[in-house]
């Protein structure tokens, strides 16, 4: 895909990703838009998007975005989907409908495709990368767009660490950081650097952290009460799942979150004998191999019943 042939003709473009955005959804949006701003100057580019942690603030033209979903556009000429399907665009799945022509890029191997035009590839590491891949005339790239795109990778390949990394990845990485941006100080400051608060949640989910099925799995929770003590959001949560995967002998982690009374935002990782996407996928969820999620009803012990079932499937085989 050559990502100017779709929106050369467009007089409006809409960007959106996913509810809930994590750093690659933030990046491959953001560099994505920041392109077309480049690269189609006589046309409206606008984003919708929840609101982006303030670790993002970094990235160029993140101000601009439509946190309040609102558009005086009745019809963009061209939608873009980033990140995952349009069920995940929250309240900009209806722009996205409404657009005479609709994309979808992601690398969610749940994803079939949602666009009339669709680039859905689950071997790349991100969609960030994705972003990248499809820019064809590379000349138009600059310092904020590599930065955004760059922010994106990290943020989904644990700073090119987990097995989604190939070397198609280091390379886009290599060719990225040559744009001249500190991206050393850029790790330490979007994807390692906590506050406080963070720090205090992760101890308490670490502390509170039970292992079962033979050590083979670990579970964490953290409920409404708690995150209204700690006043942490969601975001403030992100990592916790990543270090209790780090737990020694275990196959599968989970962490879970309460969003309303009986239901959980559930987080999967896994160590490569679990295939967790197909766990997440049965519940109606979806993700990668190793990095999966889904919204879940009930209790905690029910749903950690409930996904022991589909876990201990897998470690028998």
């Amino acid at each position: 895909m050559d990502i100017f042939e779709v929106v050369k003709d467009a007089a409006t473009i809409g960007i959106s990703g996913h509810i809930r955005p994590d750093g690659d959804c933030v990046g491959s949006v953001m560099g994505l838009y920041l392109y077309l701003k480049k690269a189609c100057p006589r046309a409206k580019v606008e984003v919708m998007l929840e609101k982006p942690a303030d670790v993002f603030a970094c990235i160029k033209g993140i101000e601009e975005i439509h946190t309040d979903y609102v558009s005086d556009v009745e019809r963009y000429d061209v939608f873009f989907a980033l990140d995952g399907a349009k069920d995940r665009l929250g309240e900009a799945e209806k722009f996205f409908d409404g657009a005479k022509k609709k994309v979808n890029i992601d690398h969610h191997i749940s994803n079939k495709g949602c666009g009339d035009v669709n680039y859905i590839m689950p071997k790349a590491s991100s969609t960030s990368e994705l972003i990248y891949d499809v820019i064809a005339d590379k000349s138009l790239l600059d310092t904020e767009i590599a930065k955004a795109l760059y922010i994106g990778i990290i943020h989904d390949t644990g700073v090119l660490q987990y097995s989604n990394t190939a070397p198609s990845t280091l390379k886009a990485a290599a060719e990225l950081i040559s744009y001249g941006f500190d991206f050393s100080r850029l790790i330490d400051e979007t994807f390692y650097e906590k506050t406080y608060v963070q720090n205090q949640i992760l101890g308490r989910a670490l502390l509170e952290s039970i292992l079962f099925m033979n050590g083979k799995c670990v579970v964490s929770m953290v409920d409404k009460k708690t995150m209204n003590f700690y006043e942490v959001e969601p975001h403030d949560l992100e990592g916790i799942v990543s270090q209790l995967r780090n737990t020694k002998g275990v196959e599968c982690a989970i962490f879970m979150y309460q969003t309303d009374t009986l239901e959980y935002k559930v987080s999967l990782r896994s160590n490569g004998k679990v295939d967790v996407a197909k766990v997440a996928s049965f519940f109606g969820g979806g993700g990668h191999v190793r990095a999966a999620g889904a919204t879940m009803q009930g209790t905690f012990h029910d749903i950690v019943n409930n996904l022991s079932a589909q876990i201990a499937i897998q470690l028998k085989a």
